[in-house]
């Protein structure tokens, strides 16, 4: 009894989140252990399942830079990063897209629809989707007298996200689950994008409720290594400034900040490693990850 009790107490306590979340569009990145980890796969696909199944339009964007490197290696091409991107010709962007928009993106699809959903497979390429622009990175060299600018191939960010196709599938009640490769319409060429970035482009494209980044990491951790609930745009900058926030967290920290900023809600970053890290984030009131505001 004390157990039916427990479970009948979990599902009042996700009332109000319910009501809150109904017909609101959540986006989630999806990357880490949580698409590496079988019992994790499983746990993601279900929490996706359910959140459509109780009238929430969840949109999926995935990674697969380990995925990428297995490929890449097996075929004897040596991967080669500047400043933590993938330089990406010709050839690599073929494999990328291959990984992608095939073998990572199907199997997401494939988990889904076993759990009961309706997933479909799309890459930014499916309905003028994800319109690219190439990246440039520059980089300080001291023998130049300015700054010396890097060409790293078929890697984009986005220019403009095109929403009809993602309007018409939620319509119909289909969950997109989309690969993060971009289109140049004009040089008819394919860019890899940081999934990160099309997140956070598409989540403010619709007006998304929330954007949830998952990761391997508990949050934002401060200067104690404790792990904070709610981190503000003032703090994040201090911290980003300090070295507190470093390395891989930076890009996923200004992704949520200017999130935020452009017209959704609230943006998250989450502890993927947990089992239905989705749902506690979304339906608990403890949550699992740290939420980014606009304000101190």
């Amino acid at each position: 009894m004390k157990h039916s009790q427990k479970r009948a107490h979990t599902l009042i306590e996700a009332l109000p989140y319910l009501q809150r979340y109904a017909g609101k569009t959540i986006v989630i990145k999806y990357g880490g252990n949580a698409m590496v980890e079988d019992h994790l796969k499983t746990s993601f696909a279900k929490d996706i399942t359910l959140m459509k199944q109780v009238g929430i339009n969840p949109i999926v964007v995935h990674g697969g830079g380990p995925q990428i490197g297995d490929l890449l290696k097996k075929l004897g091409k040596e991967p080669t990063f500047i400043q933590g991107m993938r330089v990406t010709d010709q050839e690599t962007m073929d494999v990328v897209e291959m990984v992608l928009a095939g073998l990572v993106n199907k199997e997401i699809v494939a988990n889904i629809n076993k759990a009961g959903g309706r997933a479909v497979g799309l890459s930014g390429k499916d309905g003028g989707l994800i319109c690219a622009r190439k990246m440039s990175v520059k980089s300080m060299n001291p023998a130049l007298e300015v700054p010396e600018i890097i060409d790293l191939g078929h890697v984009g960010t986005v220019h403009k996200i095109n929403p009809e196709l993602l309007q018409v599938l939620d319509k119909d009640q289909f969950i997109p689950v989309i690969a993060p490769i971009g289109y140049h319409k004009s040089a008819s060429q394919s860019y890899n994008i940081n999934a990160d970035l099309v997140a956070g482009a598409i989540a403010k494209a619709l007006g998304a409720v929330k954007l949830l980044l998952l990761t391997d990491v508990v949050g934002v951790l401060d200067e104690n290594k404790t792990m904070q609930a709610q981190v503000s745009q003032a703090q994040a900058c201090e911290w980003m400034k300090d070295g507190v926030i470093a390395g891989g967290m930076i890009p996923k920290v200004n992704c949520c900040l200017d999130a935020v900023q452009h017209g959704v809600n609230k943006a998250y970053i989450i502890d993927g490693r947990v089992p239905h890290a989705i749902l506690l984030e979304l339906f608990t009131d403890q949550g699992v990850g740290t939420e980014f505001v606009g304000e101190c």
